[in-house]
């Protein structure tokens, strides 16, 4: 290797770890911060960008569009490359091309760390899949204060029998459609369906998913490894249960949930019921759950609270958010990659980023549960406060309503007591 990497010293070896992230992520998270602080820590000989073409800001030149084998070793590497697999499942070669060197990089290589693994990252960009997902780790907990909205899948437009479909599936008036694909610029369009006569607008391939009145508060989890933090956002206002003469509502999920949102469709002024903040027990547990059965570290959990049952109801899931508001993101990234590198043991095919898994089934959901998910779900149209570090077993009390909490979680240390 030229430049700086030739010139490591190998005594006392330590970790080298790539990332490969769009100009626009790098931009907005201001992901060189991180860089430096890897560079400053002690564990790190650097941390090596990942990239197509030259850029002065990289500490190594390390060409996604050619074999990984050639500019290794790598004890870690931190992407977030949904566009290309996106890219990838619509046949756009390059990309196909682009997402098969990493993912044979990795399968040579089960001794590095991948934040985060390319078949969890696509379950997670289907909307279809991570629903089914949830719906399985929710009736495996057997928590009453979770339940989350009824949905499903929608592949060709609605046909004459879509109220006996959406009534088999438990989907009630009002529901949001959703496009399936949980990436890009489209899939945050979404609309609210208020009655049958908006059905024949849907667009396939989309989710339907019940709404459910939450006080217009939606509690945005980051989880970061063990750590997560939780911000509050604006949310969809209160809505009348059941089919109404309003029109359908298209809005930008986006825009609505930015902190300065304001607009009727936000309203706070028809609040009613339970108005409380997540549980830190239950936040925990699905995180812990979600990331033993993806075996995944960064992500984003979008959670309301039934204002009717004070349930908790988890709306969605990202790979790889945005962390605004959580200005610890780059400390706990840190500290978890340090962790995982410094415990990591090269294992069977049940390793989750460097937690050896030494049973079948994590939080009651089985390993790879995903290949098999039953068809049923899907139908064709004819058919931050900010809080010190602690455990998270500790369940809160209720907070004011406004508030940002960040906590630390031994997840993967609790979960082996399960």
């Amino acid at each position: 290797f030229p430049g700086p990497v030739a010139e490591m010293q190998t005594f006392g070896r330590g970790k080298r770890v790539g990332y490969w992230l769009s100009e626009k992520k790098i931009k907005k998270l201001n992901f060189h911060t991180f860089v430096e602080m890897c560079r400053a820590s002690k564990l790190y000989h650097g941390i090596h960008y990942l990239c197509k073409a030259y850029s002065r800001q990289c500490t190594l030149l390390l060409d996604l569009s050619q074999p990984l084998e050639q500019q290794g070793p790598l004890d870690a590497i931190i992407h977030k490359l949904t566009d290309h697999i996106v890219d990838a499942d619509q046949n756009v070669t390059e990309s196909i091309l682009l997402v098969q060197s990493v993912q044979e990089y990795i399968d040579a290589h089960p001794e590095t760390v991948i934040l985060d693994p390319l078949p969890a990252i696509r379950t997670l960009l289907d909307r279809l899949k991570s629903y089914t997902l949830i719906h399985k780790i929710e009736e495996s907990m057997k928590d009453d204060r979770i339940c989350s909205p009824s949905f499903m899948g929608l592949s060709s437009e609605c046909g004459p029998d879509m109220l006996e479909q959406l009534h088999k599936n438990g989907i009630t008036f009002p529901f949001i459609c959703k496009t399936q694909v949980a990436h890009g610029i489209n899939s945050h369009e979404m609309a609210i369906i208020f009655s049958e006569a908006d059905l024949k607008d849907i667009k396939p391939p989309c989710v339907l998913q019940s709404f459910i009145n939450h006080n217009a508060v939606l509690y945005k989890v980051f989880v970061v490894g063990e750590a997560y933090s939780v911000v509050e956002r604006p949310s969809i206002r209160n809505l009348p249960f059941g089919p109404t003469d309003q029109r359908a509502i298209s809005f930008n999920s986006h825009h609505v949930s930015k902190p300065e949102s304001s607009s009727d469709l936000t309203s706070r002024d028809n609040l009613e019921g339970q108005f409380r903040t997540p549980s830190d027990d239950v936040i925990q547990k699905i995180s812990r759950c979600l990331r033993q059965a993806l075996g995944v570290s960064l992500f984003g959990i979008d959670v309301i609270i039934n204002n009717q049952t004070g349930q908790h109801a988890v709306i969605d899931i990202n790979a790889f958010p945005g962390y605004e508001g959580v200005p610890e993101f780059f400390d706990d990234l840190l500290t978890h990659l340090t962790s995982i590198l410094q415990d990591h043991v090269p294992a069977g095919p049940l390793r989750a980023n460097g937690v050896s898994q030494s049973l079948p089934t994590v939080c009651g959901v089985p390993c790879g549960m995903l290949a098999n998910e039953g068809s049923h779900w899907v139908i064709d149209g004819e058919g931050t406060k900010k809080s010190s570090h602690q455990g998270l077993n500790y369940c809160n009390a209720d907070r004011a309503p406004n508030y940002q909490q960040h906590c630390r979680a031994s997840l993967a240390a609790e979960a082996s007591t399960q």
